[in-house]
């Protein structure tokens, strides 16, 4: 794959056309290209997953939080539930972006959460094994003690927005949250379709403000769970937003970086000025705020803008740290917590020198456990639609590999072919026109919180 340069998303950029960043080449943003997969989302995903690992270095290595411990500097780090807004949006705008190509239509309910259960349960239920494990026998992860029964039942059913239980992972609250809005997402698109995207925003939107204004000082007080109300209209706004993957020329050529830009300022602003104590007990406001800036932000990216920005998310690095973001979100917060509890104190002391070993050990020790945790439990579920295919493409591989090893590939070729066309048939056949809307929004990667 040739390696696009600066210039040339400049020049797509003038042209008013979007690049596709399967090819590296400018295509067309015609709606009619439902094949075309925006990959500069999955690097958005993947940045993400990393700043909520580095939220976590800071989180664990400095107390007192939300107050900030740490140096002034490292302040950026402490704003972690921001990162669950924008996965939320990114996931809301992802899974939408093929119902947007198709009127709005998606190809069956069943079909798309039995889809979207197969892509993000196997690799929850293999970290929730290894966070369990490193819970009971190396560090609790739980402000409310180590794991219990209880624990295993809530975390495994995928309640934990509901029940409350001592946790194994810090990270999973967001998990919960959406498996309730992926149950919710047929009803929201058909709301769009037959509504309109004002009519769903605002459906979403305003019970969520009314019950804020109701609390005690305009300010709701969030616990452990029951969040997945308070987050639904950031998800909402992202599926509005996919809307401008089918919209008009015009609609698609708005500087939508700049409008997020300038959304953005207010809500920085009045996080600089309040601090960190404030944000964290006002985030209930904030999400709502900043949601609009993250979708026109998104938008911009599904639109090919900014140019350098385009380029960034187009390496190989971003794009494969992208790709295994969710399982890097799944498995990092232990690493971490082993890092920081059981190995650091015994080579550095507390405070910064904690952070930087932290960093130094902890963030790539997460990132090579979380490639290989993903090439074992999650890439399997992301390259095959169904169960036979992949245990079919799983035998095949073997096949090849020990054909290769004996030199004797002439000799399995018959053998390899049936395997293959059993995977085809059980797979189905693959239809002519552009994917149905549930085809693309199950494969969407979940942007993890």
């Amino acid at each position: 794959m040739r390696r696009i340069s600066h210039y040339e998303w400049r020049r797509a950029e003038r042209k008013g056309r979007t690049i596709s960043l399967e090819s590296n080449h400018p295509v067309s943003a015609d709606p009619d290209l439902g094949g075309q997969h925006v990959l500069g989302l999955d690097g958005l995903r993947g940045l993400a997953a990393l700043y909520v690992l580095l939220f976590h270095c800071w989180l664990l290595t400095f107390p007192g939080f939300p107050e900030n411990s740490g140096p002034s500097w490292l302040g950026w780090l402490m704003y972690g539930r921001l990162a669950v807004v924008f996965f939320l949006v990114l996931s809301g705008f992802s899974l939408a972006i093929s119902p947007a190509r198709n009127g709005w239509r998606q190809g069956g309910v069943a079909r798309f959460l039995r889809r979207r259960a197969r892509r993000i349960l196997p690799p929850y239920w293999a970290a929730l094994v290894l966070s369990l494990t490193v819970a009971f026998f190396i560090v609790p992860a739980s402000h409310f003690g180590p794991p219990d029964g209880k624990t295993v039942l809530v975390y495994g059913l995928v309640v934990q927005d509901v029940f409350t239980a001592p946790t194994p992972n810090g990270a999973f609250w967001s998990i919960a949250v959406e498996a309730e809005l992926y149950l919710l997402f047929p009803f929201l698109l058909f709301v769009r379709r037959r509504l309109g995207a004002v009519f769903l925003l605002a459906g979403v939107t305003l019970p969520t403000v009314a019950r804020g204004l109701s609390a005690a000082n305009a300010t709701p007080v969030e616990g452990v769970n029951w969040l997945a109300p308070n987050l639904a209209p950031v998800f909402v706004a992202g599926l509005v937003g996919a809307g401008v993957i089918a919209a008009r020329e015009k609609v698609r050529r708005l500087p939508w970086h700049w409008l997020a830009a300038l959304a953005i300022t207010p809500v920085l602003s009045l996080i600089m000025v309040k601090g960190p104590t404030w944000t964290v007990n006002h985030y209930f406001w904030v999400d709502l705020a900043a949601a609009p800036a993250m979708t026109m932000f998104i938008a911009a990216v599904a639109t090919g803008r900014p140019a350098f920005l385009m380029w960034l998310l187009a390496t190989r690095p971003v794009r494969s740290l992208g790709n295994f973001s969710y399982s890097l979100y799944l498995i990092h917060l232990p690493i971490v917590m082993v890092v920081v509890r059981k190995i650091a104190p015994e080579y550095v002391s507390a405070g910064l020198p904690t952070f930087w070993f932290t960093l130094t050990l902890g963030v790539p020790a997460s990132v090579v456990t979380a490639w290989l945790f993903a090439e074992i439990f999650e890439m399997p579920f992301k390259r095959d639609r169904c169960w036979r295919s992949m245990l079919s493409a799983g035998r095949a591989r073997w096949i090849v590999a020990g054909a290769g090893a004996a030199g004797t590939a002439a000799a399995v070729d018959d053998q390899l072919t049936g395997i293959l066309a059993e995977g085809a048939r059980a797979e189905g056949p693959r239809p002519r026109t552009p994917a149905p809307a549930s085809s693309a929004a199950a494969g969407a990667d979940p942007p993890r919180s």
